[in-house]
């Protein structure tokens, strides 16, 4: 069979990618082996997100005498809430299968595997086209801890689906999903530790970023060890043991259960890329601007090529390929990664767009920074959400904002305000002509806008 276009992987990078190759005029066919939908509602995005909201609800119930209110006593149900999120993500699956098995695609519900580089197979069945993209997505990384696979571990995937709650819990890892995951099960009564070979917290951001969530986790008494080296795991009977070095001491902390959250890597087992002449980086699919790899007619979007593991961005890598691998002599569309967001959904949430101070340094990038705390912040405090702050930098000559980031509430909505802004290469003298309605959590931008615009001015 002969297409214009093969994608490999039906998520969302793949599944926008098809759309847009489709959209141009391409004949396109799909391999995905299933379960159909993509990791980011079968296994990421949506379904942690449905949980956590049940974790936050319990936290405010147990805030109740804060808020001169009579307390109640609150117990999880584990169970009843995996059964809701199972509930909504069937609702999510069921659209995403319907749009893959459209007419105006070809689905093959196969492993796939590369005979050439433009042919492929999948199952029994032998395809070839012009040009390929590649949205494999990703698997959870097992890092090899001594003695862990003889204590046996649960993994971030392994978690969305666990029914009896346990006791206690030790996390592996302190990226996004492993401070979501932990504060989850902390704040239904687990007592969880979280042990992290990086000197904070959340380490491809900035630290003060960080730090106001490492204290609330703190707060809600989850034991947070940084700085770690992790030596060896035992186990006896129920109970699993982890030695590990904090602080040049020799330390142990036993749990019911492991977590092992460091993170995701690449899905590429099994393809025979290099059949296909497709180089890689270790298990990353290296790929440049217009997401093509070294073979300029096969494309690799989303996790698979490991730049950024962040849903909306792969659907744009998976617009930018389906458009490019429909114009392969063409001049190429390419990724501008200058509007880069991420949120964490911890509470505190953390979000950033565009470039963070750790980035400018090593860049060689000339900023300003200022910050404003929510604790100083009128609706905040109404709130009684005080943790965190917003952090502008700005370059020093014209003030326009170059990053921005929040930590504290509502960061994952606040943050759209400053993509807006930074969408249009706005200043921070915009932000302060704009007008801000008070009382509100956006009117906190301002503060540190108003210190900067000032910078600005004195330079």
């Amino acid at each position: 069979m002969k297409f214009d276009v093969i994608v490999i992987g039906g998520g969302s990078a793949g599944y926008a990618a098809a759309d847009q190759a489709e959209r141009d005029g391409a004949r396109v066919a799909i391999i995905d082996p299933g379960p159909l939908g993509g990791l980011c509602i079968l296994r990421g995005c949506m379904p942690t997100k449905t949980i956590l909201r049940s974790s936050d609800i319990m936290s405010l119930m147990a805030r109740a005498k804060e808020f001169g209110l009579t307390p109640v006593a609150t117990k999880a149900d584990l169970s009843a809430i995996i059964d809701r999120k199972n509930r909504l993500i069937g609702e999510f699956a069921r659209y995403r299968v319907e749009q893959l098995k459209a007419p105006r695609f070809t689905l093959y519900e196969e492993k796939a595997r590369f005979l050439a580089p433009h042919e492929i197979q999948a199952g029994p069945h032998r395809l070839s086209a012009p040009a390929f993209i590649i949205a494999t997505g990703s698997v959870v990384i097992r890092f090899p801890i001594p003695g862990i696979d003889e204590a046996g571990y649960l993994t971030s995937d392994d978690v969305l689906e666990l029914r009896e709650q346990p006791q206690s819990l030790i996390v592996f890892g302190a990226g996004p999903v492993a401070v979501e995951l932990a504060q989850f099960y902390q704040r239904l009564h687990t007592q969880v530790t979280m042990i992290q070979r990086s000197d904070h917290i959340l380490s491809a951001g900035d630290e003060d970023l960080a730090q106001p969530l490492q204290d609330r986790l703190r707060e809600e008494g989850m034991q947070v060890f940084t700085g770690t080296r992790l030596n060896k795991v035992t186990h006896a009977g129920t109970m699993k043991t982890v030695h590990f070095t904090h602080g040049g001491k020799e330390k142990t902390v036993a749990a019911e259960a492991l977590l092992m959250a460091l993170g995701r890597q690449p899905n590429i087992d099994g393809l025979d890329l290099a059949t296909a002449g497709v180089d890689t980086d270790g298990r990353v699919l290296t790929v440049d601007a217009a997401m093509r790899t070294s073979q300029p007619h096969i494309f690799a979007v989303g996790d698979v090529n490991g730049r950024h593991e962040i849903v909306h961005i792969a659907i744009q890598q998976g617009e930018v390929a389906g458009h490019n691998a429909t114009h392969l002599s063409a001049e190429p569309k390419t990724m501008d990664d200058r509007l880069k967001t991420s949120v964490v959904f911890s509470d505190p949430q953390v979000a950033s767009v565009g470039l963070s101070e750790k980035e400018c340094r090593a860049q060689g990038v000339a900023y300003l920074a200022a910050s404003y705390p929510f604790n100083d912040h009128g609706k905040s405090m109404t709130l009684g959400e005080t943790h965190g702050h917003v952090k502008l930098l700005c370059r020093p000559d014209d003030g326009e904002i170059i990053g921005a980031h929040i930590v504290g509430p509502d960061a994952g909505e606040l943050i759209h305000q400053l993509i807006a802004v930074m969408y249009y290469h706005g200043k921070v003298s915009d932000l302060l002509n704009m007008p801000h309605y008070h009382p509100t959590l956006s009117e906190i931008i301002t503060y540190p806008a108003e210190e900067l615009a000032e910078k600005v001015r004195a330079t």
